[in-house]
């Protein structure tokens, strides 16, 4: 094997493709599931993929603090690359550690396969699964969507969640704090799940909670978010009560169990685009520079914008990132994976992932960022970019109708809802779904289902925050509109809708745009602030349930829209659009939405006469009559949204 080596000291990029070329031949493929640690009662197997090692040896441990291995078992040469050894006995609660012979150096290196870990990632931890699964695991079941765009989606970090001392939860910044129910602010509002329940999302999408490298497990002063991923197999120690045992993984589970029990679907964030650590990383540990991309110079490539880049495209990597969302459906009832910077997976392995996964369930949510952090030396034509999505069933987010609505993410710039003009044609193409519905209203999509729609995430500044920066000599009421009407426009779109956890009661992050590293102060939701905005909060619900009840707002296909879907003539700078015939069998004959930015009342022209029903108007969002109209023209108030219902 010691020819593969080369490549260490490669210095063109050619030179590098033609060593990792090497071992992409199929000698040195492994096709089957079991990398990593087997476990059973009588015997643990241990199997990895290192084809460049002269020699490797498994290091087990009784304690997590022994500085010394208890057993020690030279690895045979196995098929495709792999070692391989058993261990006979029960080895459930023993630690491990591969050392590598590699080229003169020897390396101490957990496999990135490991699905347990000691506190702080020192080492593997050999796990009986079947023993972390809580009481009615097996019938716990995932939230079943007839199709995507039925999902509202709600971001939130783990810790940002609980972690307020007016969240009223136990288990602040733990897993164990979605398991809560009955939980109340000072001010006697419903918090964490019975907030959300309130609310009416359907889908909870929780920042990387796989095991990530900048925390300090046992140090709750520690604060990231998560994109410097470590171990992609195992959940975060430092959420869990006891991170230096199979604690996170149980607690995990009892979480997944306790979100499908309240009605929810859960959304892992998953971060496969590059890793925290490059040189010490364990993929290059045990194979150095084969899980990389670089550049002409043979440098490690920079797409992700954080020092490397994952080599999907290779089939180890690609089969280890298939084999990893996999495990995590499987294993632990993932309803939907978020992916982050998916522009840099090449489009081979995001369709073997969609496929996989559907296989699995069917109704698993697929979507993810379609930019890069950088420049990459991938394809172009892998590369996926808003657009290369067109026909395959995962969406992603979509920044036209984000920077249409609201502006820029961080800056003075101002959107529809905030006062910039000529708009329309991009409102009016994200309302659609971002479909080709004609000539002119056409964008990146196929079908609606592949739009993701949202005016803020975890990224930038929220909702609140930006409407202050850009419009902050405006009265709190006239902000408090633009912020309604934004929400409006995304809760009545075709496609799917996503909103950042807090917007509802106004989340503030006190302007601070990259709060990565900002720690709980900042991050944290302020649940106090549910009670000061509880008629945004109310307004929010209401849109959502509006969304929910009403199948006119999740027309099935691109051929729905074309034919219930038409756009009203209406003033300047407002739009206007009916949804017909009953759409998509909606009880309502006829819907009409009004979304006037203006800073005074527009007269708009309605299709027909007779008497209109209105249910959203002013600061009143829902389904429950507000008022009726009579005739063929309704007045809009500045900065509102109106809709209304004909049958």
């Amino acid at each position: 094997m010691k020819k593969f080596l080369a490549y260490l000291q490669a210095e063109k990029k050619s030179d590098l493709e033609a060593a990792h070329g090497e071992l992409g031949n199929d000698f040195y493929y492994y096709e089957h599931d079991d990398l990593g640690v087997n476990y059973s009662v009588e015997k643990t197997v241990f199997r990895v993929w290192a084809p460049t090692a002269d020699r490797i040896e498994l290091l087990l441990f009784k304690q997590e603090e022994s500085q010394v291995a208890d057993l020690k078992y030279e690895m045979e040469v196995d098929i495709g690359g792999t070692w391989l050894a058993e261990v006979a006995g029960d080895q459930a609660g023993r630690y491990f550690i591969y050392q590598v012979y590699l080229n003169g150096k020897i390396n101490q290196v957990v496999d990135p396969y490991t699905r347990g870990l000691s506190s702080n990632s020192l080492r593997g931890l050999v796990v009986d699964l079947a023993k972390t699964n809580p009481p009615g695991w097996e019938q716990d079941r995932r939230y079943v969507l007839k199709q995507p765009q039925d999902a509202v989606i709600y971001e939130v970090h783990l810790r940002d969640f609980s972690s307020s001392p007016h969240s009223g939860l136990k288990y602040k910044g733990k897993y164990l704090a979605f398991t809560e129910t009955g939980t109340r602010s000072p001010t006697q509002d419903q918090t964490g799940l019975d907030h959300l329940a309130e609310l009416g999302i359907t889908h909870i999408q929780l920042q990387p909670v796989f095991d990530f490298a900048t925390v300090d497990d046992y140090d709750c002063n520690h604060y990231n978010w998560g994109y410097d991923p470590y171990f992609y197999n195992v959940p975060e120690g430092s959420y869990s009560t006891n991170p230096s045992d199979s604690s996170r993984i149980k607690e995990f589970k009892e979480m997944v169990k306790a979100i499908h029990e309240r009605g929810f679907g859960i959304i892992m964030d998953v971060v496969y685009n590059h890793t925290y650590y490059t040189e010490e990383s364990p993929f290059n540990l045990l194979v150095p520079g084969y899980y990389y991309r670089f550049d002409e110079y043979g440098h490690y490539s920079n797409g992700s914008g954080t020092g490397n880049e994952i080599a999907s495209e290779k089939p180890m990597v690609r089969k280890f990132i298939v084999d990893s969302v996999k495990y995590w459906a499987r294993e632990y009832h993932i309803d939907g994976f978020r992916f982050d910077l998916m522009a840099l997976h090449d489009k081979e392995t995001m369709l073997q992932i969609e496929r996989v996964l559907h296989v699995i369930d069917p109704s698993i949510l697929l979507y993810g960022e379609p930019w890069m952090g950088g420049l990459s030396p991938l394809d172009s034509s892998q590369q996926l970019l808003k657009g290369v999505q067109r026909g395959m069933k995962l969406a992603v987010f979509n920044d036209h109708f984000r920077n249409a609505i609201k502006g820029d993410n961080d800056g003075m710039g101002t959107g529809f809802v905030s006062g910039a003009c000529h708009q329309e044609l991009a409102i009016q193409r994200g309302i659609v779904g971002s479909i080709s519905y004609n000539h002119d209203i056409r964008d990146f999509t196929e079908q609606p289902w592949e739009t993701i729609n949202y005016v803020s995430s975890h990224d930038n500044l929220t909702l609140w925050d930006k409407i202050n920066k850009s419009n902050g000599w405006d009265s709190e009421q006239l902000r408090i509109k633009m912020d309604r009407l934004a929400q409006a426009i995304i809760f009545t779109a075709q496609g799917i809708p996503f909103m950042q956890g807090g917007e509802e009661i106004l989340r503030t992050k006190w302007g601070e745009h990259n709060s990565y590293q900002a720690g709980d102060q900042v991050n944290q939701l302020k649940w106090e602030r549910k009670s000061k905005y509880s008629r945004t909060f109310k307004y929010y619900q209401g849109l959502i349930k509006l969304r929910r009840e009403h199948p006119a707002f999740r027309l099935k296909d691109a051929e729905q829209i074309r034919k219930h879907l038409h756009f009203l003539a209406a003033p300047a700078n407002t739009v206007a659009f009916m949804l017909k015939d009953y759409a998509n069998q909606d009880r309502w004959q006829v819907i009409v939405v009004l979304f006037n930015p203006n800073r005074e009342t527009v007269i708009f022209n309605l299709p027909g006469g007779g008497s209109w029903q209105v249910v959203v108007s002013g600061d009143q969002a829902g389904t429950k009559v507000l008022q009726t109209l009579e005739g063929e023209q309704a007045e809009v108030e500045p900065l509102t949204t109106m809709v209304l219902y004909q049958n």
